[in-house]
């Protein structure tokens, strides 16, 4: 019941953006690389939100297992005021400095221009995502997962029709190209975060139900719980995506045809990430809310559970990818020479995704108990050891090209969830919530 809405949300989200980049990726190589370019910054600007949505899951699960909505509802007050006030810096910052970060990423000519303006109006719709995020993770802290699947979902319906009309100039609209998908994703996140605000004020359907009457002071208390449990998170996050921006950033030197082809295996690789990540909210949502009703021995068997699930799940992705990999980035370019690239890619990929879906559901099991560290352990060292280095010398010294990438790429998966498998099995985990306090 937990699992279901979430797989479904990331899932569909993923898909539609399958469908954004296909539609891009119409306007040529160039246009791919631009958007491209522009994913890693984003996540990396919006690392520090998970420092609060990792500890307002928690956090709300704990409540939610104790039975006490009231304590629930004040971390989700506490949660949508961060969000606002972090949110708009980030805007800010992400506006002010996108011609810097572009030309760091390395775009070419051909790419900088539109990969500019791309990030300048993406970023200045941040805050309404970081506000969605932070409604979403409150809602999926207290097991309701089946309501921000349907409004993000929503939202990325609306984006796609959006992308069709601004993109392509349909229904008498100018054709803006790549500032058509930009406009279009900023405009469904608004739409997606007002949303997300009228489940917590208007709706009947929630046990998360807000007033604008109730008291939105900072709560420091609360305020430091949250980032006690998120802030190893957020470094995590940090690490994560600033070690994928560098290895986003080695693969670019192959240039933009090679960049392309890698993109759109990225791109489809959310088929397999988007099932891996909602196995890891279902972990960390019913390992939280077990905890919190002090049943230790009933989380433990939620978290083997879910990893079971997942890995059959991974599995059956490793051969879908294996075995359709070139049709499927056919989708996406009609330049033979990117889709066979992108396909190999695939089929390497399909390597990693038993590793990958043990450290994201193991992972989720570990955040619900609060024992945020090690998760941060395991990204460090597979990130920056093999994506950053090894990927590196690969890719520049030994001349390996995509292959030597995406090897470094499995090598990660792997390492990670080894670091993440032998904390669980050691149990220690259980007792990180009393840290907490």
């Amino acid at each position: 019941m937990i699992t279901l809405p979430a797989f479904i949300e990331l899932v569909m989200s993923t898909l539609f953006g399958m469908v954004d980049m296909v539609m891009v990726g119409r306007l040529g190589p160039a246009a791919i690389t631009a958007v491209g370019l522009t994913h890693q910054p984003f996540m990396l600007l919006l690392s520090i939100f998970a420092a609060v949505n990792i500890g307002t899951t928690t956090l709300v699960a704990w409540q939610i297992g104790a039975r006490k909505p009231a304590e629930a509802q004040n971390v989700t007050r506490q949660t949508l005021l961060i969000s606002l006030g972090l949110g708009t810096l980030i805007s800010g910052i992400g506006v002010l400095l996108a011609p810097t970060i572009v030309r760091f990423m390395g775009a070419g000519s051909d790419a900088f221009a539109d990969a500019t303006t791309y990030f300048q109006i993406v970023a200045a719709g941040l805050v309404f995502q970081v506000l969605n995020m932070g409604i979403t993770a409150a809602l999926r802290g207290a097991g309701e997962t089946r309501i921000p699947m349907l409004y993000n979902v929503g939202s990325n319906f609306i984006n796609v029709l959006g992308n069709y009309v601004l993109i392509y100039g349909k229904l008498g609209f100018p054709r803006w190209g790549v500032t058509g998908a930009a406009v279009s994703t900023t405009l469904s996140r608004l739409l997606g975060c007002l949303a997300g605000l009228y489940v917590l004020y208007c709706s009947q359907h929630s046990i998360l139900r807000l007033k604008l009457k109730d008291d939105y002071r900072l709560h420091r208390p609360t305020v430091q719980r949250i980032f006690a449990i998120g802030l190893p998170a957020a470094l995590e996050q940090f690490i994560l995506h600033s070690g994928l921006m560098l290895f986003a950033r080695t693969v670019s030197t192959l240039g933009t045809l090679k960049f392309a082809a890698h993109q759109i295996g990225l791109n489809i690789s959310g088929l397999s990430f988007a099932p891996s990540m909602a196995f890891g909210v279902a972990s960390t949502t019913l390992v939280g809310q077990s905890l919190g009703a002090e049943k230790e021995e009933q989380a433990e068997s939620y978290a083997r559970i879910v990893h079971k699930i997942a890995l059959v799940v991974a599995i059956l992705n490793a051969l879908l990818f294996i075995l359709f990999s070139y049709p499927m980035a056919r989708m996406y370019t009609s330049d033979p020479a990117v889709a066979a690239a992108a396909g190999m890619v695939l089929k390497i990929l399909a390597l990693a995704l038993p590793g990958q879906s043990t450290q994201f559901s193991l992972a989720g099991a570990l955040r619900g108990a609060g024992d945020t560290m090690y998760p941060l352990y395991a990204s460090a060292v597979g990130i920056w050891l093999f994506r950053v280095v090894v990927a590196y010398i690969f890719v520049r010294i030994f001349h390996w090209g995509l292959v030597g990438a995406w090897v470094a790429f499995v090598m990660d998966q792997y390492t990670r969830s080894t670091v993440l498998y032998f904390r669980f099995r050691s149990g220690k985990w259980k007792q990180a919530r009393l840290r907490v306090g």
